[in-house]
């Protein structure tokens, strides 16, 4: 049986698109086995699927001053060797990477004992922990085409981001009836990330008593963020963090307000979901958010709306906006030729598998 080890973690983002190839690997007959920290994000994800979960010692990369800074290098080092140690026993195929921190021990450890590693980019640049990474990759995928000249020529792809199949299953009715909406007013989603988005969970609460004179608001809050003074508001419900109903949710909502990472992008523009991106501001991150949403803004996909500027009236009336000209930036998603995921990387890991097995006969 071929071997496939999948890495990736620290946030949902780094995490999701190597859900989305499971089904996949499983048809192409793969053994699957999922590398990360020891109780990370990706663990719990990865539980729903019954794939053995191999947990490492993790460190992260900063670029800012943390006394961290000072125990995490030996952390990667620790994980660097627990990870060459089960790779050495375990000898899969291929090893496919989807970036975050947690990654990079994983990366090098296979890399150190030969073992093929393709890797995926999700942003329009490349990230630290992925630049560590590219020097040993076989394979870099990306999302952007605007991607590919900040990679070596002979391993960029091309690939898109996989999207989970089952997102395109959803339900409306089952979605509303999970809200507790009607159906004759319509939904704004709101998506802060695995993590929640603390400025615009702010901002979305202050701008509800304008927002639910026109729209039910469903919104997706992070761990943690749940206001309780809102819990009894009429069209407005609040959830953590969902999974098996994010497809009814998508299904509902006539439109998103999301913040920019590079897959939840992705999806909305795989649903075809009119969309409001606040990225998240430079001064916070290394600007990859604004980058992402940009593109999308350019490609006539999404409105973008810069965290700094907002007030609780100008997000109402881009919203209203939004609303009225959702089937123009329909139709621009729907001419966007967006790739077929899945089916190119899945060629690319069977691609390194045949090489490999060619080698060793």
């Amino acid at each position: 049986m071929k071997k496939i080890v999948l890495t990736g973690g620290g946030s949902a983002g780094h995490v999701t698109p190597n859900i989305a190839l499971l089904p996949a690997l499983k048809e192409a007959g793969y053994e699957i086995t999922y590398m990360g920290s020891y109780e990370g994000i990706e663990k719990r994800l990865i539980t729903d699927f019954q794939i053995p979960y191999v947990g490492i010692a993790t460190g992260k990369f900063r670029r800012y001053l943390d006394p961290k800074n000072i125990t995490d290098p030996f952390r990667v080092i620790k994980g660097f060797a627990e990870a060459r140690k089960f790779l050495k026993k375990y000898r899969p195929d291929v090893l496919f990477s989807k970036g975050g921190f947690v990654s990079v021990p994983v990366v090098r450890a296979a890399a150190s004992l030969g073992i093929p590693c393709i890797i995926h980019e999700s942003d329009m640049t490349p990230g630290l922990a992925n630049k560590l990474c590219i020097p040993v990759a076989r394979k870099v995928c990306c999302n952007f085409p605007e991607t590919i000249q900040y990679l070596p020529a002979d391993k960029a792809v091309l690939t898109g981001s996989p999207i989970r199949s089952e997102l395109f299953q959803g339900n409306r009715l089952a979605g509303l009836k999970l809200c507790g909406f009607t159906a004759n007013q319509p939904v704004v989603m709101v998506i802060g990330g695995s993590l929640g988005a603390a400025n615009v969970n702010k901002l979305i609460r202050e701008a509800l008593p304008d927002l639910l004179k026109h729209f039910q608001v469903v919104h997706l809050c992070g761990k943690g963020k749940i206001d309780n003074l809102f819990l009894n508001t009429p069209g407005y419900l609040q959830f953590e963090y969902v999974k098996e109903e994010l497809k009814d949710l998508f299904a509902m909502a006539d439109l998103v307000i999301s913040r920019a990472g590079a897959n939840a992008i992705c999806e909305l523009l795989a649903l075809k979901k009119p969309n409001i991106l606040i990225p998240l501001p430079a001064s916070s991150s290394r600007g990859d958010q604004l980058l992402n949403a940009k593109s999308f803004e350019t490609q006539g996909f999404s409105v973008v709306l810069e965290e700094e500027d907002l007030t609780p009236e100008l997000l109402t009336e881009q919203v209203l906006k939004l609303f009225q000209n959702r089937q123009t930036y329909r139709s621009a998603m729907e001419t966007s030729g967006q790739l077929d995921s899945v089916h190119t990387i899945m060629g690319l890991i069977e691609d390194v598998c045949a090489s490999g097995r060619m080698k060793k006969n």
